[in-house]
């Protein structure tokens, strides 16, 4: 069982805050230890079967790092009080992060096999909506970069799947079965190049 340094006084608290804020790497690394008992309080609201405890414990130490790092005393906030929120807000972030994961996860799951004997996930058969993988990424970034991504660094064939299946350009969105009647190939293969496609605009996106 891990166990904690204990508190510093006031005092303490004060002046290694002071020689961290100078750019004393051994004090700041000292006022991390020393709070990592809150960092452990914190994560347990957050603990799961599913989850890793020393991935969450990392995740809020960053949060206390990070707090340590921009704290104030001047604003009146105790570092305990604003280090808490910092220590939220990461494993909020890694909360955040998990659910959108397991989101694309999910939508690539197998739910079966088509005619041809290729297996089909829900992102085969489903219509675009406002929350799929594309309508997704152009919420977070502008839609003039994923307009000019489209044109720049994706094949034909990878644009006209794209723009067939998620309504661009006013076209009305269609399923990968539809897109593979209109342009005559296999669904499987319009599911690989979609893949694909998706792919590469994520990349560049992350990049920019």
């Amino acid at each position: 069982m891990q166990t904690f340094q204990q508190p510093l006084t006031a005092e303490e608290e004060l002046y290694y805050l002071n020689k961290s804020q100078k750019g004393d790497l051994t004090a700041r690394n000292l006022l991390v230890e020393h709070n990592l008992r809150l960092v452990a309080h914190i994560v347990k609201k957050y603990n799961s079967p599913e989850r890793d405890m020393e991935d969450l414990i990392s995740t809020g130490t960053i949060g206390l790092i990070k707090a340590i790092n921009t704290y104030n005393p001047s604003k009146g906030n105790k570092l305990g009080t604003y280090a808490s929120r910092c220590i939220e807000n990461e494993l909020l972030m890694l909360l955040r992060q998990e659910r959108k994961t397991s989101r694309e996860l999910s939508l690539y799951e197998p739910i079966g096999s088509d005619k041809e004997g290729n297996e089909i996930n829900l992102m085969d058969i489903m219509e675009c909506t406002n929350e799929d993988t594309l309508e997704e990424l152009i919420t977070e970034y502008h839609i003039q970069t994923i307009y000019r991504l489209i044109h720049t660094i994706l094949s034909s064939r990878e644009q006209e799947i794209i723009i067939l299946r998620y309504g661009l350009y006013n076209h009305t969105p269609i399923t990968q079965r539809d897109v593979a009647e209109k342009m005559g190939i296999s669904r499987s293969y319009v599911s690989r190049i979609e893949k694909r496609a998706l792919e590469k605009l994520r990349k560049h996106l992350e990049e920019d």
